[in-house]
């Protein structure tokens, strides 16, 4: 049995989870809509360059949340899954997942998204075992904080290494796929990368090293 791991946004789903619960966040009116939503696609344009500090947009992203409970996040994350996630995940991406279901593989998605979110999608997608940006709870409600290594970029690295000694797991025959130059530092790790949809830094280092390139519908 190898770990099969998988990048959520851009490479399970045709978008960005976080940005699309931001756009939710603005519907349901938890936020000023027309200036929320413009900051957050600044940070996310620096995401792309490989340019973001995470923490900068995780504290933003996670103001809204300030107060509320877990149960009372949940409630809203369920419909979301369903109306917004639901109709932009992979054909092929659920195909990889059934294969690697059916080859006995250990199934992982580590993505630099919020808890809360990739667990929910996860299940969607029925991958119980997930690592991702952990938020702070103070007194039973979100504190607007995260806790721990941030998975994101060298994050998603050393996240994992802690995970693979607690489950007495290894990177023997395991397989990443990500789309993003920010998984780079994950890509190298594992004897089979595989570059989803890469963008365009990506699909480069891709090329130059022989990996595997996929595109997914």
């Amino acid at each position: 049995m190898a770990l099969a791991i998988f990048d959520l946004d851009e490479t399970l789903i045709h978008g960005d989870c976080a940005s699309l619960w931001a756009q939710h966040m603005a519907d349901i009116q938890w936020v000023d809509g027309e200036s929320f939503l413009a900051r957050e696609q600044e940070l996310m344009a620096l995401y792309s360059q490989g340019k973001l500090a995470m923490e900068d947009y995780m504290a933003y992203t996670l103001s809204p949340l300030v107060g509320r409970t877990p149960e009372e996040v949940e409630f809203i994350v369920g419909p979301f899954v369903e109306d917004v996630i639901e109709p932009i995940i992979y054909s092929d991406a659920m195909r990889c997942l059934a294969a690697h279901r059916a080859a006995g593989d250990r199934l992982l998605i580590i993505s630099a998204s919020a808890h809360f979110l990739v667990s929910a999608i996860g299940e969607r997608l029925g991958v119980e075992e997930v690592l991702a940006i952990d938020c702070e709870l103070q007194h039973g409600c979100y504190s607007g904080k995260t806790s721990g290594v941030l998975t994101y970029r060298e994050g998603k690295v050393t996240r994992l290494a802690a995970w693979l000694e607690a489950e007495d797991e290894s990177l023997d025959g395991a397989h990443f796929y990500s789309d993003s130059r920010n998984d780079l530092p994950l890509l190298q790790q594992v004897p089979h990368p595989h570059a989803v949809n890469p963008d365009p830094t990506l699909r480069a280092h891709a090329e130059q090293a022989g990996w595997d390139i996929l595109a997914w519908h």
